[in-house]
C-alpha cells in the first residue's frame, strides 16, 4: 500500500504579516512551521502502514525552504519526500496547486491513497484536498473523523458533518481530508530526527511533471487575489451601567439598537 500526504509550510499565525502592496502574505524572515492539520494526515499514514504494511511518502509544494517540513515527517517516519519547487509554481492558487501535486502523484504511479490535512491555517480555504481528487478523478471523503476500516481494495470511514456523521465505504484509489479528532501525531524520534538531518530531498520541477507554464503557479490559476489587507485595530471602550434589571434592558435594547447615540 502506498500512502502519499500533501503537506504545505505554513507561517507561524502568530507571526503573519500582510504586503498591502501586493496584498499577500509576506513569508520572507517570516517563521514557518507544518501546517498542523497536516500532522494528523502523516500520522494516519504512519499508523496504517504499521497496521498492513507499505510506504508513506510526504509531498509539498513550495519555495527550497519547504524542505523543513519534509525533514520533519521523515523524523515522525515517513519513508520518501518530494518537493515541489519551480520559480514557475510561485502564485499557484488552490486549482494549480492541487493540479501541480496531482500531477506529482500521476509521476509516483503506485499511489493507494492520498492524505490531506483538512485545510491550511494560511488560506483556511479546504479545496486543496478535493481539488487533488478532481485532478485525479478519484473519489474524495472530506472530513473524516476515523478510519474504520482498510485493505488494499477499499477504504471505510466516518465523515462527520454539520448535522452528525456518515459512514462510507469508498474503493481505491482515494483521496482522504482528515480532521484532528483522527488522532494524536507522534513526536519525532531522536533516530528519526538523525535520519532526518542526513536525508536527500528529492525536488521535481515544472518539466519534471510535464507541466506546461500555463497550468502551473499564476497562469495556471484561474482566480486572483486583488487585495488583501490587515482589519483596523478595533478600539477599546467599555461603558458600565447600573440599575434594575428592567432598566439595563431597555439600555441594552437601545445599543444593540444603535438608539443610544453611540457611533
Amino acid at each position: 500500500m502506498h500512502f502519499v500526504v500533501a503537506v504545505k509550510q505554513v507561517p507561524d499565525t502568530g507571526e503573519v504579516r500582510i504586503d498591502e502592496e501586493r496584498g499577500t502574505l509576506i513569508r520572507e524572515g517570516v517563521p514557518s512551521i507544518l501546517n498542523p492539520f497536516d500532522a494528523y494526515a502523516i500520522e494516519e499514514a504512519l499508523q496504517w502502514r504499521g497496521e498492513i504494511g507499505g510506504r508513506v511518502t510526504v509531498v509539498s509544494m513550495g519555495p527550497p525552504q519547504a524542505e523543513e517540513v519534509l525533514r520533519e515527517a521523515i523524523s515522525m517516519g515517513a519513508d520518501d519526500t518530494v518537493l515541489l519547487s519551480d520559480p514557475a509554481f510561485a502564485g499557484a492558487d488552490t486549482w494549480a496547486t492541487s493540479n501541480t501535486i496531482a500531477r506529482a502523484v500521476e509521476k509516483m504511479g503506485d499511489v493507494d491513497m492520498v492524505l490531506t490535512g483538512k485545510q491550511a491555517i494560511d488560506g483556511d480555504t479546504a479545496q486543496t484536498g478535493p481539488g487533488i481528487a478532481a485532478s485525479l478523478d478519484w473519489p474524495q471523503l472530506t472530513f473524516v473523523g476515523e478510519v474504520r476500516e482498510l485493505d488494499v481494495d477499499r477504504v471505510v470511514v466516518r465523515r462527520e458533518t454539520e448535522s452528525g456523521f456518515e459512514v462510507i465505504d469508498s474503493p481505491l484509489p482515494v483521496v482522504l481530508s482528515v480532521l484532528k479528532d483522527l488522532n494524536t501525531p507522534r513526536l519525532p524520534s531522536l533516530r528519526g530526527k538523525m535520519k532526518a538531518r542526513k536525508a536527500e530531498i528529492t525536488v521535481w520541477g515544472l518539466d519534471d511533471l510535464a507541466l506546461e507554464e500555463s497550468e502551473a503557479g499564476l497562469e495556471g490559476s484561474p482566480t486572483r487575489v486583488v487585495r488583501v489587507q490587515t482589519p483596523p485595530p478595533r478600539g477599546k471602550q467599555a461603558r458600565i451601567h447600573r440599575g434594575e434589571p428592567e432598566e439595563l434592558a431597555v439600555i441594552l435594547a437601545d445599543i444593540l439598537l444603535g438608539e443610544d447615540g453611540s457611533p
